[in-house]
């Protein structure tokens, strides 16, 4: 996991060719290395999609997972967090941490995944190992364990010196692939100057993990206060293990991946330093005794094989033809088919165990998040265990959460532009194509205009749109016409207003009337979803019999403000009383509730809320200053600019609507040499004068 270009993908491709699964050394810029197998990924030299790859490394299985560093794809880094056991992040030596960097560490701290980082690029004008790791230990506020020290950095950088064993790792310069290296320890007497830094480094690093592990700390103080040195290897790497899987401190090597220099020490350091599944403790695993157990993470669609289900097995065993039951879906289906991921080739086997990544071929309705077990029994069996041992603790909550792993959570998209097939008759192909992708991608959101009827696409930004765009020509082999991008915008009221409605209708001799009096009013914390409350006068039995109904028409009510149509969000509505004529349908009182809602939000002072990026510009000092004043007139908000090296940093907040076609402006105006990266930090209230600006120019005042 990384922010762009710090070099995930080559750092992939190196580990698999010396762990023996190619033969060839792949090159982004080549486009063709196994995991960025999508054509648009080869295109443009980014990765678009997570691959799952598993290959075997001196006598380990390990499971690998290359995941994308566009915010745009967030989503495909968070699931793959959500399975996997720990984590690389690769850092640019020159750059250090970087804004996608902060993003991905604070996905991985959610999910408490052990990790190690590898400072990537060493070989590159103007890295800087110091730098590096001065920034992962202030930005990240990480504790960097430094396992190794660059022989020579940029032009000079040739190889890495072990710090545990104090021995040098030298490559040899005539070898293309980087397989040959030679290990010499350290002499006094050839490199008397990296011998002193070395044990200096060796001494500090016995000090930082003494700190952090006691068992460590009495191992130190008994035997060895007087001389480190005797210090055996295998007792620190043991404890740099337990400190790693406590998350206290974070190992730190280096290399170059596109230079073939330090791979195969970041590989040992993975095995040895990174949890096995066992290792990993789950509190649901033990309701399960050892019964099938898993979460289906990721979904695509083949074009023979029909959807293929990734899924991280937790325990039991996955074979072909094996019945299995979908908690979240309540269904049981059967898998016709095992795979062992390897990219885009997939090697058929007969069975796979716990702690491994599975491909499964005909699954129809499992879905991103789903927890997948052997049966329906096994499901409750494991459910009554667990309820067994929360009486013990007396914890409350249901069966259902308890045994169901926790799912991915899915971000709110930003962008939306509308979809149209190039003629009516291929609309049902497209929505075909839709449901594909949404099932693939969750982050993707498909919806209709109940006014136009067309189709919406909503995204994560506009590369997203634009590549999903792009896989339906592709992939479903429709040219189809984008609507300009928008923005999604959200509305809340300022303050609170009561409404009351009336619906009287007769349907055939049915006479259906429900009178409604609730009240609308703003409130403090972020919610995207209404916050329904009653009032005391309402009585219990018409809420038993039609709370559903009533909450439906709260909600459907609230998709749609009353100034641009956005989704209203921040509002509570209360709901104050209630009268229905026996024999109403629920139906009716839904449409009354709706109508009423949308009554006190027209009365109410409406205000409209902008998404606000958190926008970092990395640029030359030579051209910080039109920068600068270009971010001024897109009501930009600057926060601070930081130094990294010779460039300057620029943080701040920028509305998403004056972002639009950004990337092309800044190559021009700083001649293709700044990078920038966005992401969504909130919703914000426009001023008044922007909010008429916009709503003058929606035609809607």
């Amino acid at each position: 996991m990384a922010h762009i270009d710090a070099g995930k993908t080559t750092t992939t491709e190196r580990i698999l060719y010396y762990s023996g699964y190619t033969r060839s050394l792949g090159d982004v810029d080549d486009g063709d290395t196994v995991t960025d197998f999508m054509a648009q990924e080869r295109e443009r030299g980014i990765t678009i999609q997570s691959a799952a790859v598993t290959f075997d490394w001196k006598g380990y299985r390990v499971n690998l997972i290359d995941t994308p560093g566009h915010v745009d794809f967030t989503l495909e880094v968070e699931r793959c967090l959500r399975v996997l056991d720990g984590a690389v992040a690769v850092f640019d030596a020159s750059a250090g941490v970087e804004a996608q960097t902060l993003t991905v560490w604070r996905q991985a701290d959610k999910h408490k995944i052990p990790r190690i980082c590898f400072l990537n690029k060493m070989d590159k004008t103007g890295a800087s190992f110091n730098y590096a790791v001065e920034s992962i230990r202030e930005k990240l506020k990480a504790k960097p364990l430094l396992l190794q020290l660059p022989i020579g950095e940029a032009k000079t950088f040739k190889g890495v010196v072990d710090v545990i064993s104090k021995e040098k790792l030298l490559w040899n310069p005539s070898s293309g692939d980087g397989k040959d290296f030679e290990r010499k320890p350290l002499s006094e007497m050839s490199d008397p100057k990296l011998l002193k830094e070395t044990t200096e480094a060796r001494n500090a690093l016995i000090e930082q993990v003494a700190d952090l592990d006691d068992e460590f700390a009495d191992l130190v103080l008994g035997e060895f206060s007087e001389n480190f040195d005797l210090l055996p290897a295998e007792k620190l790497q043991t404890a740099i293990h337990r400190v790693t899987l406590a998350q206290t401190a974070v190992p730190v090597l280096c290399g170059s991946a596109l230079k073939n220099k330090g791979v195969q020490p970041l590989l040992d350091a993975i095995t040895m330093y990174l949890p096995s599944p066992e290792e990993r403790n789950y509190e649901f695993l033990q309701w399960y005794k050892g019964d099938l157990c898993a979460l289906a993470f990721k979904v695509l669609h083949d074009k023979q094989r029909g959807p293929l289900v990734f899924m991280r097995i937790y325990s039991g065993m996955i074979k072909p033809q094996l019945a299995i039951h979908n908690i979240n879906g309540n269904c049981t289906e059967r898998i016709s088919r095992l795979l062992l991921p390897f990219a885009d080739q997939h090697v058929e086997i007969p069975s796979l165990t716990a702690g491994n990544i599975a491909l499964t071929v005909g699954l129809k309705h499992t879905a991103t998040g789903d927890t997948i077990v052997s049966s329906k029994s096994s499901a409750l069996a494991a459910a009554r265990r667990a309820e067994r041992e929360g009486e013990k603790k007396h914890r409350q909550n249901s069966e259902a959460e308890r045994l169901l792993l926790a799912g991915v959570e899915i971000p709110e998209p930003v962008f939306f532009c509308t979809i149209e097939p190039p003629s009516v008759s291929k609309q049902p192909d497209l929505d075909h194509a839709l449901k594909c992708l949404q099932r693939e991608d969750p982050s993707l959101k498909v919806r209709l205009d109940p006014d136009s009827g067309q189709t919406i696409l909503c995204g994560m930004g506009e590369l997203h749109i634009e590549i999903i765009h792009d896989r339906i020509k592709r992939e479903y082999g429709l040219e189809t016409y984008l609507g300009p991008l928008q923005v999604a915008y959200r509305e809340t009221i300022l303050n609170s207003v009561r409404a009351t409605d009336t619906l009287d209708r007769t349907l055939g001799d049915k006479r259906h009337l429900v009178t409604v009096e609730l009240e609308a009013k703003p409130i403090e914390t972020s919610s995207v979803t209404p916050v329904i409350e009653y009032a005391d006068s309402v009585s219990e039995d018409i809420l038993k019999a039609s709370q559903e109904a009533i909450e439906n028409g709260i909600h459907s009510a609230c998709l749609q403000g009353p100034l641009l149509g956005s989704p209203i969000q921040d509002v509570a509505i209360t709901l104050h009383s209630l009268k229905i004529h026996p024999g109403t349908s629920s139906t009716m009182i839904s449409a009354c509730v709706s109508r009423c809602v949308q009554k006190a939000l027209k009365k109410a002072d409406k205000q409209v809320l902008e998404p606000l990026m958190n926008l970092e510009v990395t640029v030359t000092r030579d051209y910080l200053s039109p920068v600068l004043a270009d971010l001024a007139q897109r009501r930009g908000n600057i926060q601070e600019i930081q130094t990294r090296q010779d460039n300057r940093v620029v943080i701040g907040f920028v509305p998403l609507a004056e972002i639009m076609g950004y990337s092309t402006v800044l190559r021009t105006l700083t001649s293709g040499s700044a990078t920038f990266a966005l992401e969504l930090s909130n919703y914000q209230a426009m001023s008044p004068h922007d909010q008429s600006t916009l709503l003058s120019r929606s035609g809607l005042t």
